[in-house]
């Protein structure tokens, strides 16, 4: 891996990608001032129950890839941490959440945990869906939950910058995160075997 340019540290790579994720959050969901951002609780409700779900997904690859052992350095310390920041996560979405929690979900990620090669790559595709989800959703949501909710994207997306720049890749390969639907990631993570 090359050094990076004179005065751009990893931290400060991190702390542009969480910065730019949590305005893109903002921006994104501005449709006016006189507008409500959600219909009712109900629908703010569905969609911190999708959050909590790819939370919990997240928290259970990180946890999986520790107990498996085939992780150490750099990677293993990334792992626990952000192990402990994904339940943290869902923790936070389970308050909010009442008595509409959903299940939690069950996972299976078949060899993404027998490799550091192999869990680097499960890993970047979960955050990145998981942001692009946040992103897409957070528009949805009504200003009080939103205000929560904006912690958590900044997080997840120095999560993806760390696994990127030790997977060799860009940190920060786009100057916007692109919004997904919440069924359809939801759709390709039960496609992929990672959610039954």
């Amino acid at each position: 891996m090359t050094e990076p340019a004179a005065g751009f540290t990893r931290g400060r790579l991190l702390l542009a990608a969480g910065a730019a994720a949590t305005g893109a959050l903002a921006i994104g969901s501005r449709r006016g001032d006189d507008a409500p951002l959600a219909a009712s609780k109900a629908d703010d409700a569905d969609i911190l129950a999708v959050f909590l779900t790819l939370e919990q997904v997240q928290e259970d690859l990180y946890r999986r890839a520790l107990e498996a052992g085939h992780i150490d350095g750099e990677l293993r310390e990334l792992a626990t941490a952000v192990a402990d920041q994904e339940r943290e996560h869902a923790r936070l979405l389970l308050a909010h959440l009442d008595d509409r929690t959903p299940p939690r979900a069950q996972t299976d990620f078949g060899g993404a945990t027998d490799s550091p090669e192999a869990f680097l790559r499960t890993a970047i595709a979960l955050e990145e869906a998981a942001i692009a989800t946040y992103v897409g959703q957070a528009a949805n949501l009504g200003r009080r939950q939103l205000a929560s909710i904006a912690r958590l994207v900044s997080v997840e997306a120095r999560q993806a910058a760390w696994l990127r720049d030790l997977a060799g890749v860009s940190p920060a390969p786009r100057a916007a995160d692109p919004a997904r639907r919440a069924d359809k990631v939801l759709d390709e993570l039960r496609a992929k075997g990672w959610l039954a």
